[in-house]
């Protein structure tokens, strides 16, 4: 009888076993579909329109998106370097809740930032507005810093993307033995020169990938360069795809864009992958210095600013926006806009995470080239900007649209319409594609600390792949996967470009508004649609404070 069962579970085995590598597949190629269309697109678009854009805004979206990119890498870099060294190896007045307090602007779009500092710093906003009064001075009387400008974009960007630099950095000086700086001050290193000669190079890797993660970021920014008036490349795809209805010329800047993030993406895991370094056996934890005087006010600044620039004083003008506002969260307006924004976020979420887990059961089971290609594929959505995604999935789907309305209309007289363009599904995989990478991750974070002999034990005891990752491998990674699907949320919450390009009609989100009211100059209504989504992003950073003094505690205890 039990050979019977054996035999008829080997049988079923491998039929059962086929389908997830099908879905697997189908979602593979869903992934990569947005990459193949704007290739196939901008070619077969004509020469006329890729020479009027050279001729005219296509030099201008080079230099811009450039120099906005240079400029906030090196800022994010020099930020985040700086002040993860300050609270791994100092100690001064308020470090321990500035070592929380740096990883808090990372909730924020910056394009809420945007908004808040136009506010307060434009020419009719408080500040020029308080100068002209005290001084008596005329609009052109004095000169002050333009803030819609490529260097008010610059700021912005900066201020919300310098944590993914202070997370890396802060996590590789931590893990840094206190043996090599040791050595490096025996042989006449001071300490100053021993960080240049040793602690900087050994987490060069780690701020490396800081460092690609924003310019990621930085180029897939809308929100913050189409307010601003600085014409990149994203404000170019979509000028070109509504404001000039040219389908080619949107195509033909998606593939610039893409090319340029892919390269990126592969010049981040080339990095990674490059990043073997040996600390030894014996760990030492690095002693703080105890900072007085003039350095520890340094000190202090340095943290400080980054933390209240880029969260608390956003926070205070957003309120200040807010109250003297007439917008009504609690309208039906408004709870129409949140709930499709949680609805969305909520499905994309779901759909995200459930993949992330598809994808890393199949390459933690079965090792092949195959496996580990589907993998690849799902990190590859994070280097594609949200436009250059919405317009590689609406052109190949408007295709089959409306070359199916136009069979059904001569064979049978009946309309289909759009089936798949405009619609809810579709944008979410939009998101999905554009975010599997990040639950990717916290996938692999949470099975990397699995035991490879519980796998073996579960196998013994007779549970296949499914059964392995039901009964044993979820319900330790639920604290991962729940990080993961909070990430993807706030991320979908925070998403513009996509969402303006692929929703559906009369289907707006708490984002469309915020940036619908400050595209009309109305910017104390978008406060508060802009707050909303801050307090909902501010969800997973508190998780992640938490963890970080946790695992401080913890570090401190044993040492």
């Amino acid at each position: 009888m039990a050979d019977t069962t054996l035999s008829s579970q080997n049988a079923n085995g491998p039929r059962q076993g086929k389908l997830p590598w099908i879905v697997a597949t189908l979602i593979a190629l869903i992934c990569v579909l947005p990459h193949f269309s704007v290739i196939i697109a901008a070619f077969m678009g004509s020469t006329d329109t890729l020479q009027s854009l050279a001729e005219t805004v296509l030099g201008r979206y080079t230099r811009t998106t450039l120099a906005l990119l240079v400029l906030v890498v090196v800022f994010s870099t020099l930020i985040g370097t700086i002040s993860a060294w300050l609270v791994t190896t100092t100690d001064f007045w308020g470090r321990r809740v500035l070592e929380i307090a740096l990883v808090l602007p990372l909730a924020f779009p910056a394009y809420v930032l945007a908004y808040a500092y136009t506010h307060v710093l434009d020419h009719p906003g408080i500040v020029q507005t308080a100068l002209r009064a005290a001084t008596g001075w005329g609009p052109r009387d004095y000169w002050f810093p333009e803030i819609r400008s490529l260097g008010g974009a610059t700021a912005m960007l900066t201020l919300v993307l310098y944590p993914y630099v202070y997370l890396l950095a802060r996590a590789a000086f931590a893990s840094q033995s206190a043996t090599t700086f040791y050595a490096a001050q025996s042989l006449g290193q001071t300490r100053v020169g021993a960080f240049w000669r040793v602690s900087l190079p050994m987490a060069r890797p780690a701020i490396a990938s800081g460092a690609m993660l924003v310019a990621m970021e930085t180029i897939a920014d809308f929100g913050t360069v189409s307010y601003f008036g600085v014409q990149t490349f994203a404000v170019g795809i979509y000028s070109s795809w509504f404001t000039f209805a040219d389908r080619a010329a949107a195509a033909q800047l998606s593939l610039g864009l893409l090319a340029f993030a892919l390269l990126l993406a592969i010049l981040e895991r080339v990095n990674r992958g490059e990043a073997r370094y040996a600390f030894g056996r014996k760990f030492e934890r690095m002693p703080r210095v105890a900072l007085k005087g003039s350095a520890e006010k340094l000190a202090f600044l340095v943290c400080f600013l980054p933390a209240f620039l880029g969260c608390i004083l956003p926070v205070v003008m957003l309120s200040e926006m807010a109250l003297g506002s007439e917008q009504n969260l609690f309208s039906q307006r408004y709870l129409h806009f949140a709930r499709n924004s949680v609805t969305l976020g909520l499905c994309a979420a779901a759909l995200t995470v459930a993949v992330a887990l598809l994808f890393g059961n199949l390459a933690r089971n079965r090792t092949s080239w195959f496996a580990t290609a589907i993998l690849y594929v799902g990190r590859l959505g994070y280097a594609v900007p949200g436009g250059v995604i919405a317009v590689g999935l609406l052109v190949p789907f408007a295709f089959f649209d409306n070359t199916l309305d136009a069979y059904m209309r001569e064979t049978f007289g009946v309309s289909t319409g759009l089936l798949f363009t405009g619609s809810i599904w579709l944008l979410v995989c939009a998101y999905m594609i554009r975010f599997l990478a990040a639950a990717i991750g916290a996938y692999e974070g949470g099975v990397a600390v699995i035991n490879p002999n519980m796998d073996a034990a579960a196998r013994v005891l007779g549970q296949n792949e499914w059964g392995l990752l039901r009964r044993v491998h979820f319900p330790l990674l639920r604290p991962s996967l729940f990080t993961a699907l909070l990430i993807v949320f706030v991320d979908v919450m925070k998403e513009l470009p996509a969402t303006l390009i692929m929703r559906p009609f009369n289907f707006d989100t708490l984002a469309v508004q915020a940036h619908r009211l400050a595209s009309d100059e109305r910017l104390a209504g978008a406060a508060v649609p802009s707050l909303v989504i801050v307090a909902i992003g501010t969800l997973p950073v508190i998780l992640l404070c938490r963890r970080i003094r946790n695992e401080q505690g913890k570090t401190e205890e044993g040492a």
